[in-house]
């Protein structure tokens, strides 16, 4: 505690007369016992064991499916995750729209490790015996599906995660099949999915807190959809093959204002829910949004060489905003 601030401003408060004697003694003496917690810093650990593990296994797996034999594999897979969600749905709480009390730590973590060897074990049983065939949309849409039931029974925010993660993947799958194999990475049919996609899970975010349907679930969905809706649109925005014909700059103009729409919406969330990641996402994707508009009106009404001229002036001026902004961040969210 010799680095603590608290004694030094305990001695200011006394000085002044703000603070009793008796009471800054007690405050200071609370602060040098006060146990400290290693809850964040053990869970983190808890989170990056069982990546490992589950690494672990695969690269096991790799380096030794010749000796060890397929059959063991599969079923190794199969007792550890049957194993692992047992535990957890044991130790399952109540059901509940609201957010739902914790009755074990470890059966949070063992159903996370069940969902990973889940896909550990249909990633297997797929490659090795094309039990899906060509059928590479239900590969995602299965894990998909099983990992929101058991995000909202469990009431378990990292399978949540997982979860829109897999139909992330399923949406990309059934857009463009096999296009990263055959013709090149689909950049413009991902980007329009993405940015479907974005938006359907911002909605499911806002809703999902407007109805008190799991609303502590509004933060997942809030964070994984304005990332994936602004970066497909940054894709979009930025497609080379776009063009400057009129049509195409219009096109790049509303997409310009759909991104600055979406980190109005991001700024409104951030300040009732008193967030900086969403203040500093709205931020940085509405400056380049902005940045953007301002070109491509340049484009269109043939002024686009006065635009460079005041761009001298524009990037220094803005970039001064920004610092100013990020400086005084806590009064944009009213933090007090």
């Amino acid at each position: 505690m010799t680095d603590s601030p608290t004694p030094r401003l305990l001695a200011e408060l006394v000085a002044q007369g703000l603070l009793p004697p008796a009471q800054a003694a007690a405050i200071g003496e609370d602060e040098r016992t006060r146990p400290f917690s290693l809850h964040y810093e053990l869970r983190a650990l808890l989170y990056l064991g069982i990546t490992l593990l589950v690494g672990g296994v695969g690269v096991l797996v790799y380096q030794h499916i010749d000796s060890i034999g397929h059959s063991v594999i599969i079923g190794a897979i199969t007792v550890a995750m049957g194993v692992s969600f047992a535990y957890a749905a044991r130790h399952r709480p109540a059901f509940t729209w609201g957010e739902a009390p914790r009755t074990s730590i470890a059966a949070d973590y063992l159903l996370l490790l069940s969902c990973l060897l889940f896909l550990v074990l249909e990633g297997y049983l797929q490659v090795q015996y094309g039990v899906f065939g060509n059928r590479y949309g239900l590969v995602t849409v299965l894990p998909a599906g099983l990992f929101f039931y058991l995000a909202y029974r469990f009431d378990h925010r990292g399978v949540l995660s997982m979860a829109i993660t897999a139909l992330a993947a399923w949406v990309g799958v059934s857009v463009a099949p096999l296009a990263l194999f055959t013709t090149g990475f689909p950049t413009r049919e991902l980007s329009g999915a993405g940015l479907g996609l974005g938006l359907v899970l911002l909605a499911a975010g806002l809703v999902s807190e407007r109805l008190r349907r799991k609303p502590h679930f509004g933060y997942t969905y809030m964070l994984l959809g304005s990332n994936v809706a602004l970066l497909a649109a940054m894709v979009r925005l930025f497609d080379g093959g776009s063009g400057t014909e009129p049509s195409a700059l219009g096109r790049a103009l509303l997409v310009a204002l759909l991104v600055l729409g979406v980190c109005t919406v991001l700024v409104w969330y951030a300040r009732r829910t008193q967030s900086y990641v969403f203040l500093l996402l709205a931020v940085g994707y509405g400056y380049v949004a902005f940045t953007s508009a301002l070109v491509i009106l340049g484009e269109l009404v043939g002024v686009s060489s006065a635009f460079f001229e005041l761009a001298v002036l524009y990037f220094p001026l803005s970039l001064i905003g920004l610092a100013w902004l990020l400086i005084n961040i806590k009064k944009v969210l009213r933090l007090t």
